[in-house]
C-alpha cells in the first residue's frame, strides 16, 4: 500500500502500523480533506491496559499528531458480554462498580499519551454502555440483527476457532460482533466517526461495521488494522516470564518497564523505536545502524523514551539512572525489593521468584545451576543457598543479579 498522500496514513506506513485497509485510497483522500474522526475499542476487564494494547494506543496518538480527532471507546457495555476473539473459555463478567472503576483508571493511562481538549483534533472518551444497555431487544434485533448472517459470523476467526477447538462459545459472546459492528454505527451518527482501528484479529468485526453503517445510514465509513507484534525470535510481545507488562505504575514500576524495553531483542530496535518512540525517523535509521555492544546504547535509548511517553519525562530519568547504577555495580533505589524480616534465612529461588526475576523455583533452580545468579556480585553455586542478614551490607542492602539485565536489591525492614 501506499505511497499516500495524507500525513496520516504517510506517517502510519513508515512507522510500520499498517496491515490491512478496506479502502486505502479513499481513506487517503478523506485523510486529506480535513479532520477525520476515529476510533478503536478497548476492554474494561481490568484497571489497567496491558503492552499489548500499546500498538492501539500509539495509532491514536499518530492519528492526534497528524491533525485528527482520536476516540477512546472503552467497552463498558460490550465488557458486561466478553469479546470471544483469540479466547478458549468464556470471559468472567464483572459487576457494573467494577467496570466503572477500571474505565477511570484506565483514563489515567489515555492522559498521558492523548491531549484531551475541545479543540478540532482533541481527544475524547466515550462508553459503549450509554447506549448498548438502553437498547430494546426486540428492535436491535429488528433494525440491526437483519444485517448480520450466521454463515458470514461462523466464518469470524474468533467463533471458528474457539469452534474447531470444540470450546464452548455463548450465544452472549456470539452477539460481540453485532454490539461492535452496532457501536461504529453510534459512533458515527453521535460523533461522525469515520475509521474504526484494531488489530489484525479486529479485521472481520470492523469490516461488519462499515457494511452496517452503509447498509443502515448510506455512511461512508473505513476500517484499518495493524499486525499482530511479534518479536524477532517469533515470540509473542508483551509475554514476560514474570507476567503482563502492564501501563499503570501500580501494577508495574516505571523501572520495571523501562527494563522490559531495554531487554529488546537486537533485532526489533529499530522497529520498535519508530512505533513505540516519538524519535524522529532518520534518527530511529542511525540508531538501528548500531551494531555489536553499541546497539545497547540504542536499547537504552528505546526504553526511555518509550518510558518518558508512559509515565513522563522524571520517571524516565530516574529508571535510566537507576539502571545505570545497577549496572555499574552499586545498589540502587528504585529496584525491585525484596524485605529481609529480623534474622530469618530466605531461600535464593524463593526471593528471584518473588522479585520476578524467574518464573518458578525449577527456572531459579535451573538459573543457579548454569551459574546466572549472583549475590553481591558472587556467584551462587549452591541450589538451596540462602540469604541471611549476614548478607547485607553497612547500609541494610545486599543485590541479587540474573544475568547480566536483571536486578534487585534484598533490604532489612
Amino acid at each position: 500500500m501506499g505511497p499516500f498522500k495524507s500525513d496520516f496514513l504517510r506517517i502510519l506506513s513508515e512507522r510500520g502500523y499498517i496491515h490491512q485497509i478496506t479502502d486505502a485510497e479513499g481513506l487517503d483522500a478523506r485523510a486529506q480533506s480535513g479532520v477525520i474522526s476515529a476510533y478503536i475499542g478497548f476492554d474494561a476487564t481490568a484497571d489497567s491496559l496491558h503492552i499489548g494494547s500499546l500498538v492501539q494506543i500509539m495509532l491514536l496518538r499518530r492519528l492526534q499528531q497528524t491533525g485528527h480527532r482520536p476516540i477512546v471507546l472503552m467497552g463498558g457495555g460490550t465488557t458486561k458480554v466478553g469479546d470471544p476473539s483469540g479466547r478458549d473459555e468464556t470471559r468472567q463478567l464483572l459487576s457494573e462498580q467494577q467496570i466503572n472503576a477500571n474505565i477511570a483508571s484506565i483514563r489515567e493511562i489515555f492522559a498521558r499519551f492523548l491531549r484531551f481538549d475541545a479543540g478540532p483534533s482533541g481527544a475524547i472518551m466515550v462508553n459503549n454502555d450509554d447506549w448498548l444497555s438502553s437498547l430494546k431487544y426486540i428492535e436491535f434485533l429488528r433494525d440491526i440483527g437483519r444485517h448480520f448472517t450466521i454463515n458470514r459470523m461462523l466464518t469470524m476467526d474468533s467463533v471458528r476457532m474457539r469452534l474447531e477447538r470444540e470450546q464452548p462459545l455463548t450465544f452472549l459472546e456470539f452477539n460481540y460482533m453485532i454490539m461492535q459492528g452496532y457501536d461504529f454505527l453510534e459512533l458515527f451518527k453521535r460523533h461522525a466517526c469515520a475509521l474504526q482501528m484494531g488489530g489484525s484479529d479486529q479485521w472481520g468485526n470492523i469490516v461488519q461495521g462499515v457494511e452496517l453503517g452503509r447498509r443502515v445510514s448510506d455512511a461512508q465509513l473505513f476500517g484499518l488494522t495493524s499486525p499482530l507484534i511479534t518479536t524477532a525470535s517469533g515470540a509473542k510481545m508483551g509475554k514476560t516470564a514474570s507476567g503482563a507488562v502492564w501501563l499503570n505504575p501500580e501494577r508495574l514500576s516505571p523501572y520495571d518497564y523501562w527494563q522490559f524495553w531495554r531487554n529488546t531483542e537486537d533485532g526489533d530496535v529499530g522497529r520498535f523505536l519508530r512505533m513505540f518512540t516519538d524519535l524522529p525517523l532518520e534518527e530511529v535509521a542511525r540508531l538501528e545502524r548500531l551494531k555489536d555492544a553499541e546497539i545497547n546504547v540504542a536499547k537504552e535509548i528505546l526504553a526511555t523514551e518509550a518510558t518518558r511517553l508512559c509515565h513522563g519525562d522524571a520517571h524516565a530519568a530516574e529508571a535510566a539512572a537507576t539502571a545505570a547504577r545497577a549496572f555499574a555495580g552499586g545498589a540502587a533505589e528504585g529496584l525491585p525489593t525484596f524485605i529481609l524480616k529480623g534474622a530469618e534465612a530466605v531461600q535464593v529461588i524463593d526471593v528471584a521468584v518473588a522479585l520476578g526475576m524467574a518464573s518458578s523455583k525449577g527456572e531459579a533452580r535451573r538459573l543457579i545451576e548454569q551459574g546466572g545468579v549472583r549475590l553481591n556480585d558472587q556467584p551462587v553455586r549452591i541450589a538451596n543457598a540462602s540469604i541471611t542478614p549476614a548478607d547485607l551490607d553497612g547500609s541494610g542492602i545486599a543485590r541479587l543479579s540474573v544475568g547480566k539485565k536483571r536486578h534487585g536489591l534484598i533490604r532489612r525492614a
